[in-house]
């Protein structure tokens, strides 16, 4: 019966052996218990209770916002329901084709537009150049701009294939906009090319950086703004702090929003860069669109 009821326990306290920091007191304790055991003096509950509160000590050290331990492994994220495709659509897809979507392509086309639109006009690019100690320049335009596109594209890619073809065509007018506003401001042809290679570079190397960071805690995202949108000179540890709760902020509203809206509108709000309480989420209107979905 001391067997059995040692047994009982160890599989109701799995989850607080899973804990790496007590792993060695938990197997000096399980060593004491099953001496007693023996001796005739087995007191279950008087030790469970010690594991619990030593486990007890050591989380209330952890700190609980915007971060975690945990990693998200792909059973535990949260993944997009797998649209069934029919033999031929997987055909197509195989050979670079785009199969039949839930809505119409150029309604995709035109709400993808619009939500980049939304990353380069409703971003307060003064405030993030003041606050943050940034140049006024192309490139840290571009810098601000990417990781409002990457904050985009991490949620139409929960809509499946439908969302994962407008991410396509938010990173073409992306490329396009930045193409014309060299132009604009005079850039020689040559350098202009040689820079949009080198900005192409970066953005498919922060898009790596940043998925990690966002699956992680705050040290791998503040660690992944350093390199990417600070170019590794960031000498105030408070803007890199300020970043980090912006993105975790942000993200959690996109989150919020219809995937049927953004789908058909394109529609996208955001959050301001600072503001008193970042921990509430805010609820964001749903936009109007008529039967076209404009």
């Amino acid at each position: 019966s001391c067997h059995t009821g040692v047994t009982q326990w160890i599989a109701a306290c799995s989850g607080l052996l899973q804990t790496t920091a007590v792993r060695g007191q938990c197997r000096r304790m399980l060593h004491g218990i099953f001496q007693r055991c023996k001796a005739g003096q087995f007191r279950l509950s008087k030790s469970s209770d010690g594991l619990i509160q030593a486990n007890g000590a050591i989380t209330q050290q952890i700190r609980s916002f915007y971060n975690t331990n945990k990693h998200l492994s792909a059973t535990d994220s949260l993944q997009p329901s797998e649209e069934k495709v029919g033999a031929f659509t997987r055909i197509i897809e195989a050979m670079g084709f785009t199969g039949p979507l839930k809505y119409n392509r150029w309604k995709i086309k035109v709400a993808a537009l619009r939500m980049y639109t939304c990353c380069v006009e409703k971003t307060d690019y003064e405030e993030f150049f003041n606050r943050c100690q940034m140049p006024d320049t192309l490139n840290s335009w571009f810098l601000v701009a990417q990781l409002h596109v990457w904050m985009c594209l991490v949620r139409m890619k929960q809509e499946g294939r439908t969302g994962k073809y407008m991410c396509r065509y938010i990173v073409h007018c992306m490329w396009e906009d930045i193409e014309q506003r060299g132009k604009v401001m005079g850039i020689n042809s040559v350098v202009l090319k040689e820079d949009l290679r080198s900005m192409a570079e970066n953005f498919y190397a922060a898009l790596f950086g940043y998925d990690e960071g966002i699956l992680s805690d705050d040290h791998v995202l503040a660690a992944a703004l350093w390199r990417n949108l600070f170019n590794r000179n960031c000498e105030d540890p408070r803007h890199l702090e300020l970043l980090v709760e912006y993105v975790r902020k942000q993200v959690q509203h996109l989150d919020a929003l219809s995937g049927e809206d953004l789908l058909l509108t394109g529609e996208v709000s955001w959050r301001p860069l600072v503001e008193s309480n970042a921990r509430s989420i805010l609820k964001p209107l749903s936009p109007v669109y008529n039967d076209e979905g404009l």
